[in-house]
């Protein structure tokens, strides 16, 4: 695992939101890579700063992934219309 890699709690809700947001903007204008395998819940405000990340890494020209989803977490994003947070979420729902 890279110095990079920021593993994510096991609960993604509401009160994980503010650490999250902490977590990710120490890392603003670096490469990072989230890793998602411990994921079991995920709340629209963890989706919001996940998007959010997204988009700021993306025009800050930075490298952002989220790896190796739960299925819990695979799924969480699919039922949101996150899926492609997540590339590999798209099949936690197909394999099913």
């Amino acid at each position: 695992m890279s110095e990079h890699t920021l593993i994510l709690g096991d609960s993604l809700e509401m009160t994980a939101a503010g650490p999250l947001h902490k977590a990710l903007l120490a890392r603003r204008g670096q490469p990072v890579t989230l890793d998602g395998s411990q994921v079991r819940r995920i709340g629209g405000q963890c989706l919001q700063v996940l998007l959010s990340a997204q988009a700021t890494w993306a025009a800050d020209g930075a490298a952002f992934q989220i790896t190796d989803p739960s299925p819990e977490f695979a799924d969480g994003l699919a039922l949101m219309g996150a899926s492609h947070l997540a590339p590999t979420a798209a099949l936690s729902l197909v394999q099913d």
